[in-house]
């Protein structure tokens, strides 16, 4: 009876430890059938993924832009060197005309300047001229009047008064008739000295004439050719920043030859023959900052850049 009664127990044992064994068995294909779940999950966590991908592209194409943006401005930059330096040529062939007739025109003012001068140097001298013989006629009135005394004195003494008067009012006339003939000869010398730059004046005018015809006939000739460059000098200056074109200018006033921006010949600045670094080469060669010379202080471009604009 006792052996009976364990046969079930030992039977009733192994049927627990199958339901035990059962329930792992259940939780692992429920784990196995929870997987699709994230995968669906995954899908809807596409939109975001692929917006982040999208913004990185964009941050890599405004990169881009940026490169090309300075690219354009070295383009920009070296375009507006060879417009200005075509200008230059331009008013080159005019030589020095303007120059000339600037001159002319000082030197016309100049003359002009010293004739009125003159003049009025000559009007005062003829008023001081006046005054002396006004005072030459004051003396012979006085002469005449101490005279006409003398024949009434009442003695020696008053006579004597008399006589010196009339010397010394003679001696007056003669210091103004010295002093009218000093200013005649300095009215004469003044009169010579008016003709001459009279002479002159006329010679500078017919010159100025012709040279402002010439400069004209050459105006006339390169004006269209200059307001064209320097519209498209103006268009080129749009797409370059203030500060570039401030100092584009300041190195082109300093430069000899007007060149701000020049390109690498020989490894070497092309303005001031001073070798560059291999380094400061590569980085002109990258378009992706402005280089400029460590001597000269010039603004260096590549064969690309020159090669983009031919």
């Amino acid at each position: 009876m006792a052996k009976t009664t364990r046969q079930p127990i030992a039977t009733s044992k192994p049927a627990k430890l199958a339901k035990k064994v059962t329930v792992p068995a259940e939780k692992e294909e429920k784990k196995t059938t929870v997987k699709p779940a994230p995968v669906k999950v995954s899908k809807e966590v596409i939109q975001p993924v692929a917006e982040e991908v999208i913004k990185k592209q964009k941050v890599e194409s405004t990169d881009d832009k940026s490169e090309v943006s300075i690219e354009k401005k070295l383009i920009a930059l070296y375009n507006l060197q060879q417009i200005d330096s075509q200008v230059d040529k331009i008013r080159i062939i005019r030589g020095e005309l303007p120059l000339e007739v600037q001159d002319l025109e000082d030197e016309i003012a100049g003359l002009e300047t010293r004739i009125e001068n003159f003049l009025q140097e000559a009007e005062a001298l003829d008023k001081s001229m006046a005054e002396k013989k006004n005072a030459i006629k004051e003396s012979q009135i006085l002469i005449k009047r101490y005279e006409e005394q003398q024949m009434n004195v009442r003695n020696n003494r008053e006579y004597d008064s008399l006589t010196k008067e009339i010397e010394f009012q003679n001696l007056e006339i003669q210091l103004s008739e010295k002093r009218i003939r000093e200013f005649m000869q300095i009215e004469e010398t003044k009169k010579l000295e008016v003709d001459q730059l009279q002479s002159l004046l006329s010679d500078r005018k017919n010159d100025l004439e012709i040279k402002k015809n010439e400069l004209d006939d050459i105006v006339a000739e390169t004006e269209k050719e200059e307001n064209d460059l320097i519209k498209r000098s103006e268009d080129n200056r749009k797409f370059i920043e203030e500060r570039l074109i401030t100092a584009y200018s300041r190195i082109r006033k300093n430069a000899r030859n007007g060149l701000a921006v020049d390109q690498i010949e020989r490894d070497a600045c092309g303005g001031c023959f001073n070798k560059i670094p291999p380094q400061h080469q590569l980085d002109i060669r990258m378009h992706k900052k402005i280089i400029v010379c460590e001597y000269c202080g010039r603004i260096l471009v590549d064969d690309g850049i020159v090669n983009l604009i031919h």
